[in-house]
């Protein structure tokens, strides 16, 4: 991935705080058409919240967001949020499965509120998506009957269901053990390689972020401390980077 061209979503000056308490300082970060960002951080670190102002979860105090050139500001309806919300995936950390409903008919959930597809189509692009992620034969599952990784693998399915352009993860991995997290990290980078959509995966994981991250943005005490390759983030003498990358090399052992 090389920075060409203008940014697909751009954090211009961007502030957020809860109550008083700053959770967002002065964000300035641009984010390219087909890259995969990792955005890490420790828990409360203010990931979350940068995230989900691009779906309108929350919204900025101060500063400007742009995708695709349009001002996140500027939508000022439902209707104008519902065509940008259509274009982008969001994979929920805990996976956030309906269980009233089975495997299929969550996948399916998006394709029956927002198209007309008749219940055959649907029904083939459930398979198909299922069948992208490795979950082919569970259509008719509950979600209760499912291990950890494949209700990750499930709500992927559903994140894809109407071909996002955009795709957020929020920390993917978190509570899997460390050889469902590494299959779930895979799956993540094939998916990037074969649908070239843009991601941004939020995580405290560094093991997912060297496997999956075009680039790496270190958000710390609310601030983007760093921005640039898994590489160069390696050698950069930050304290939290070297945290990371020290509590990395304590796990590997």
């Amino acid at each position: 991935m090389t920075e060409q061209g203008e940014p697909l979503i751009h954090y211009q000056g961007v502030w957020k705080s809860f109550d008083g308490r700053i959770v967002l300082k002065n964000i300035n970060l641009a984010i390219y058409p087909g890259e995969t960002l990792v955005v890490l951080g420790r828990s409360g670190s203010g990931k979350t919240v940068m995230t989900s102002m691009l779906v309108g979860l929350n919204y900025p105090d101060q500063g400007i967001i742009t995708v695709e050139g349009v001002k996140l500001q500027d939508l000022k309806t439902e209707k104008d949020w519902k065509k940008l919300r259509l274009k982008t995936g969001y994979l929920f950390q805990g996976s956030a499965l309906f269980d009233s409903m089975t495997v299929g008919e969550n996948v399916a959930f998006a394709m029956v509120q927002h198209t007309t597809w008749s219940e055959k189509e649907i029904a083939k692009r459930v398979r198909e998506k299922l069948a992208q992620v490795g979950l082919e034969g569970v259509a008719d599952f509950e979600p209760a009957a499912l291990s950890g990784g494949m209700l990750r693998r499930a709500a992927l399915a559903r994140t894809l269901a109407l071909d996002p352009q955009i795709i957020i993860y929020d920390e993917p991995t978190s509570g899997l053990d460390p050889i469902t997290g590494d299959e779930i990290s895979r799956l993540i980078r094939r998916l990037q390689n074969t649908l070239r959509v843009t991601s941004i995966i939020v995580t405290h994981d560094l093991r997912l972020t060297e496997m999956v991250a075009d680039r790496v943005a270190l958000l710390y005490e609310g601030e983007i401390a760093f921005v640039g390759t898994f590489e160069e983030f390696g050698r950069i003498p930050h304290p939290e980077a070297r945290r990371f990358l020290h509590r990395g090399e304590q796990e590997e052992v």
